[in-house]
């Protein structure tokens, strides 16, 4: 089945898009990407495929053999997969699996696409031991730290913040932008649901929050109110 979906996956495979997806996801040497390889695959498309291999039935061991690529699509294929099979049949296996292989989550889509759908979700009913969350958070991997943050969003679609507000807080000293554009975006996410709440933690915060995260946390408040944010005078 494997060889099946890595053609079918070949089939689609676009030169052009592949050049831009580089670009896009900073491939370059020292950039956060570094050595990617794209096939020029959208999302839409890798969606299709992987409901299509979900639905088939296709093995774990499959599924990591994929993730476990060198081709970014490969690899979102796979955590697409995985998503589609653990809301199917929630199990402890699937979260755990997820972890064992969280090395082959690495770059932001394939964080954002997976962790609030399989780390988050399993954590949800596990409100007393959601520790490995703040391991991942204190991790010297970029990737990992995403992990911790965005796998709340979960959480907040059920009006849970206050993990999300632990790990904001945690990570407002980190040095990396797709940090704090993640910081950002989900403080943003907790006002869409309890603006009191988010603005409680900006205004303890905001002066000393990297100017990226706190641009995306204010992003749905007035022109007015954003300006007075940014200049510090809120």
């Amino acid at each position: 089945m494997l060889d099946l979906l890595k053609g079918e996956m070949q089939a689609l495979a676009d030169q052009d898009k592949a050049k831009f997806l580089q670009r896009f996801f900073k491939t370059g040497p020292g950039q956060y990407g570094q050595g990617d390889i794209f096939m020029g695959i959208m999302v839409p498309a890798s969606r299709e495929v992987a409901r299509k291999y979900a639905a088939a039935g296709i093995s774990l061991a499959d599924v990591k053999a994929l993730l476990h690529s060198q081709i970014h699509e490969e690899r979102l294929v796979a955590l697409l997969i995985l998503v589609q099979k653990y809301q199917k049949n929630p199990k402890e296996g699937i979260a755990q699996f997820y972890l064992e292989n969280l090395a082959w989550v690495n770059n932001w889509d394939l964080v954002d696409l997976s962790a609030p759908a399989i780390l988050g979700a399993f954590l949800l009913d596990k409100k007393e031991d959601r520790s490995l969350l703040y391991g991942l958070a204190r991790s010297k991997v970029l990737w990992e730290r995403r992990v911790s943050i965005v796998s709340t969003h979960a959480f907040i679609r059920k009006n849970d913040f206050s993990d999300t507000l632990k790990i904001s807080e945690m990570l407002l000293g980190d040095s990396h932008d797709l940090i704090h554009k993640a910081v950002g975006w989900m403080l943003r996410e907790v006002g869409k649901r309890d603006p009191a709440t988010e603005e409680e933690f900006l205004q303890k915060h905001y002066k000393k929050m990297p100017r990226t995260a706190l641009r995306y946390a204010i992003e749905r408040f007035s022109a007015e109110k954003r300006r007075s944010y940014m200049q510090g005078t809120a």
